[in-house]
Order: C-alpha cells, then structure tokens, then sequence
C-alpha cells in the first residue's frame, strides 16, 4: 500500500544513513539488483524461486493479476505470468513459495484498514519454464475470525504448507494462522496466534525455522517454535528504503533479501550473522591488476561503519516515528 506518510518518515532515513551490505551488484545470483523492467512501480512482495535458481517474484499492489519473474543477476524481467481464473485485484501485496512448488500471492491489502468483509489468496504452480504466459490460479476467500483488518504480509510455511498473515498496524498487529488446508469451496479463517510489530512484509526461512518480518524502519528475524513466534527476536540489518514493503530469504538461507516500491527500486541482499558465506561464483576472466595477478571478480568491499549506522538508524527511527505520527495528528484535525 502507498503511504505518503511512511514514505516521509523512510525517505528521512534513507537521506542520513547508507544502506550497508555484504555483496556486490550485478556479479552473480542472489546479490543485489535494481529492477529494470519500468512496469515494475510498486514492488509490494518478493519471493525467491524454488525452481529457477537466481529468480525472484514480485508484483506491484495494485495492478493487473500479473507477477513478474526477475533475474538477479541482471535485474530484467525474463517471465510475465498473468493470472486467469480470478477477478480483479484489489490490494496483492505479498507473495510467497510453498512446499508444493506453488506461489501464493496475498491479496490481502486494505487501504480503508478493514473496510473490506473478506480478501483473497491465489496459488498456483510455478512454471517449469521462464516465458511470459497465462496461468490458471484457484483463488480463495479469507476472512479473520476477529473481523476485517489491513495487511501486507503473507508467509507459507515451507515445510506444512500452512499459511499465516500479519496485519498492519503502527501500533503492532496481530500473527493470523489459515486453515490447514486452504478450501476454494467456502471461507477460509484466519485465527490470531500471536502479536506482531508494524509489519509490510514477512517469510520464512528455506529451513521453516524462523520468520523475518520487516517494518518501514527495520526487520527482525525470530525464532518459529510450535506453529508460534518463540522470543524476541534479532535485528535483521535491513537496510533503510523510501518505500521498504518487501522481504525473503536467499533459496539457501544464507541471506536476507530487502526491497521496495518505487522504479527501477533496488534489492539489497544482506548476510545473515550466523550464516556461512556462500561459497562464490567461478571466476570469470578479468584483465590483471597492477601486480599481475587478476582480481577476485566476486570480492565486494566491505561495509564498514556498521556500529555507528546502527546507533544513528536507532535515533532516525525514533524521528521518523514522531514525525509521522505528528503529522498524522494533524491531518486528523
């Protein structure tokens, strides 16, 4: 969903901090990349592709029942999958890949923040081969069993296959769990199973172990345990973006992968702390550096000035916060 206000609060962030990463653009899969397809204006979701190694989905929130499938290597579209079988989106804003191989997409936006009785989830499988074409979605009814809600983020587990929701809301939401089985027969409810902060997007990792759920100002990484949210949670290093609405994991879970709307919007990977480094690409033939020898083409620089972004992202959250939420008051007078 776009937010004037939000934008406000993230562009402020953006405007004082760099955003800090792990590897270089353009050098490889999963790393960072700008989207280059200029239909691409609101990236609302981001899954990596189980099938096609390198590929990620995404979609705009309101638009076509279209998905685009983008090569991290180039940042191009090389697949355009347009939906058949359901009705005109109102609000997708999330997209996520199940055990099964299928991708489920989240129509589950509300900019009225619950004006709507019921939203929508579609699924369907995704393609063997990389081209654009139509594909047939079965599309199912959600509602909450404690009534309509605003939300932007929708995960499926990776080993169960069950799907969960968060709602938005500045002041926290709530973590909703479907059916164990989605039904294209009748409604499918959602129950609340645990609090969440002000989430825009969320997924699990490939192991089914965690759950990231990001924010305009920041992500965490939390412990999944028993169908729940166990703990606290960790910082997850997302990076500051005008319009930060989008969040995965790298297919082998060695990294997070930060997005957001806008065009020609970048993706920025971000290692995970406790996880190895992946082990590079093959080098390709680079002409020799001044001692001879030819650089590591897969070498980035490394972030630096890690500790001090971290003590000022925690100071521009804060006034971000209030400024938002000021202007806010005032547009309710």
């Amino acid at each position: 969903m776009r937010s004037a206000l939000c934008a406000l609060g993230a562009a402020a962030a953006l405007a004082l901090l760099p955003a800090g990463h792990a590897r270089a653009e353009g050098q490889g899969p999963d790393r960072d990349f700008t989207f280059e397809d200029s239909r691409i204006t609101e990236s609302s979701g981001l899954a990596a592709s189980r099938a096609h190694p390198g590929i990620y989905w995404t979609h705009n929130d309101q638009d076509e029942p279209r998905i685009f499938g983008v090569d991290s290597r180039t940042g191009k579209t090389v697949a355009t999958l347009t939906l058949s079988g359901v009705g005109t989106p109102r609000d997708m804003e999330a997209v996520s890949v199940g055990p099964d191989g299928d991708l489920y997409v989240g129509d589950v936006g509300d900019n009225l923040d619950g004006s709507w009785d019921h939203v929508w989830i579609y699924r369907f499988p995704e393609p063997k081969t990389l081209k654009d074409q139509t594909v047939r979605a079965r599309q199912y009814v959600v509602k909450y069993a404690d009534g309509p809600r605003n939300a932007e983020a929708l995960m499926v587990h990776p080993k169960t296959g069950r799907v969960y929701i968060a709602s938005k809301r500045e002041d926290g939401g709530g973590l909703y769990a479907g059916p164990e089985r989605l039904t294209t027969s009748g409604t499918n409810t959602f129950r609340r199973v645990g609090e969440v902060p002000w989430v825009t997007d969320g997924a699990f990792s490939p192991d089914g172990e965690r759950l990231l759920l990001r924010g305009y100002f920041s992500a965490r990484e939390y412990v999944w345990k028993d169908g729940r949210i166990s703990g606290d949670g960790t910082p997850a290093g997302a990076p500051f973006q005008g319009q930060a609405e989008s969040a995965t994991y790298t297919p082998d879970g060695s990294a997070f992968m930060f997005g957001s709307e806008g065009a020609h919007s970048r993706v920025v990977r971000v290692d995970r702390e406790d996880a190895p480094a992946p082990a590079d690409p093959a080098p390709t033939p680079a002409a020799p550096g001044a001692d001879g020898a030819a650089p590591d083409p897969g070498q980035a620089p490394a972030a630096t000035g890690s500790q001090g972004s971290a003590a000022k992202g925690f100071l521009v959250l804060a006034g971000g916060t209030v400024l938002v939420l000021g202007i806010k008051r005032l547009l309710r007078r």
